[in-house]
């Protein structure tokens, strides 16, 4: 299908499988919806799979307000070596045996554990940040020495899963699970652990499972859309309004034309705070964001063909 405007506006959490980039699986859900208006939240590295939130058609403007403030991974991390990606997809920098205590469970419990809380943590010289206008990992690859300022960050919840006496590579593993604060780089915690141990690590496996308040239970695998096409919305397209986590009002249809035109309409939640902003909803689609100003409603924004998925 020739890519265009397919008239097609939702939101959709693809199950990102691994080998391809984020902007790879934008160029896919392209191609099976012929849709080019297609974006995405949250980025994934090629390593990782699970949750990436995609917007089609006008969709992709609530990308800006879907970027969740915590997102949740399993991971598995390898003691032994660290790479200059902190991934297993760069070369080893450093070999350093780990203590003899990382193949215990109660000992390795322990240790996770103790990385809840705030802290402030240096990304990987490979990733996206912009320094001086281009990106770190532009220069890492051409062997430039890449700086980066150390952010503040919170792990809110770290737990062992397992350990791995033997995982690639015959290093001993640790799987974890993290839930983080927007920002944090998985691959730093790897890194970091290595570090604290005396030793070295890196991350070799990592799957997002939640970003804020879509999981993997919302998504449709990227295969299965590719396979079904538009036939698959009905079923996996996700409630804009539930997962925005806005009240929501229903208009009337005098209403509707008060605001596609943009034009003021009166608040009629007593409750909603002055600032507050509600989703305003016409049968299945989300048409506008809006906030309360005094006794009324003003736009924030509009989505004129509506972003469908609402439940009635």
């Amino acid at each position: 299908m020739k890519r265009g405007q397919s008239g097609i506006n939702c939101l959709l959490a693809i199950d990102k499988p691994v080998g391809l980039s984020s902007h790879d699986v934008v160029n896919h859900v392209r191609r099976a919806l012929g849709e080019k208006r297609v974006g995405h939240a949250g980025t994934l590295d090629p390593l990782a799979s699970g949750v990436l939130v995609v917007g089609v058609g006008q969709g992709t403007r609530l990308m800006g307000l879907l970027t969740a403030d915590t997102k949740s991974y399993v991971a598995r991390i390898a003691f032994g070596t660290q790479t200059a990606t902190d991934d297993a997809e760069g070369e080893v920098v450093l070999r350093r045996d780990p203590p003899a205590d990382v193949l215990s469970r109660e000992f390795a419990a322990g240790v996770v554990a103790g990385l809840e809380g705030e802290q402030d943590q240096v990304p990987p010289s490979f990733s996206a940040i912009s320094v001086g206008g281009v990106r770190a990992y532009e220069r890492a690859r051409k062997g430039q020495e890449v700086e980066l300022k150390s952010r503040h960050v919170t792990i809110l919840s770290s737990v062992l899963l397992d350990v791995v006496a033997e995982g690639p590579d015959g290093q001993p593993c640790w799987d974890c699970a993290f839930t983080v604060s927007k920002g944090t780089y998985v691959r730093s915690i790897a890194r970091d652990l290595g570090a604290s141990l005396g030793s070295a690590a890196h991350l070799v496996e990592l799957r997002r499972t939640a970003s804020g308040g879509i999981g993997l239970a919302d998504c449709i695998a990227l295969e299965e859309l590719e396979r079904r096409g538009a036939g698959a919305l009905a079923e996996c397209a996700l409630d804009p309004v539930r997962k925005l986590g806005l009240p929501a009002r229903e208009l009337t249809v005098d209403e509707l034309a008060y605001v596609r035109c943009g034009k003021r309409v009166t608040c009629t939640d007593a409750g909603l705070p002055e600032g507050g902003r509600v989703c305003l909803t016409f049968g299945d689609a989300l048409v506008g964001i809006w906030e309360r100003e005094g006794e009324r409603l003003r736009c924030q924004i509009n989505f004129p063909s509506g972003v469908t998925g609402v439940a009635r």
